[in-house]
């Protein structure tokens, strides 16, 4: 039973960190310091709760917030940061974390890919009133899925599983969209 609750603690993580990097980073270290629901101390991940690792996370979140975030840097840190927090909760339940490296890292690709994606749909439909508050819903999503991966384990699968149907969604969405444009041939 544990390791299904360390699977979907670092699942839930690492697609949170999909979504947004920092801020899921952030308060897992910062509750881990505290041991609150999750701690990374004792295993080979234990830095992810360390002050200068946390302090590095903020001051890259700060960076990104106010210089602007170049899209594909920003993605590799969160599939980054998605694998080293998975592979943070499988340590923390006594296993091995290199399984949890790739398998976050998937996870947050999956995360980034899918929410990349729809906040695109979302900017182009809303053409430029609005689009300011998008970056503050893709923060309120990520701290949403980090806070339900570290107090419910289980319902952070949930998770990958709407990315998923996002991503399938969003397919069929914009066939459509081009099939319309096809008949006007």
């Amino acid at each position: 039973m544990s390791l299904f609750l360390d699977i979907g603690q670092g699942s839930g993580l690492a697609a949170a960190s999909g979504v947004r990097p920092f801020l899921p980073a952030i308060l897992a270290g910062a509750l881990a310091r505290g041991d609150y629901g999750i701690n990374f101390s004792g295993g080979d991940f234990a830095f992810l709760e360390s002050i200068p690792f946390l302090a590095v996370v903020v001051a890259l979140a700060v960076a990104s917030y106010v210089l602007g975030h170049p899209p594909p840097a920003l993605a590799a840190i969160a599939v980054g940061l998605g694998g080293l927090l998975f592979a943070g909760s499988l340590t923390e339940g006594g296993r091995e974390g290199w399984a949890g490296l790739v398998l976050g890292a998937a996870c947050a690709t999956l995360a980034w890919y899918a929410s990349a994606r729809f906040f695109a749909r979302a900017r182009a439909r809303l053409e430029g009133s609005g689009t300011g508050l998008l970056a503050a819903y893709g923060d309120l999503i990520a701290l949403s899925i980090a806070v339900v991966a570290i107090v419910v384990p289980p319902l952070s699968l949930g998770a990958l599983a709407a990315f998923v149907l996002l991503l399938v969604r969003g397919q069929r969405a914009e066939e459509r969209k081009y099939e319309g444009l096809r008949s006007l041939r």
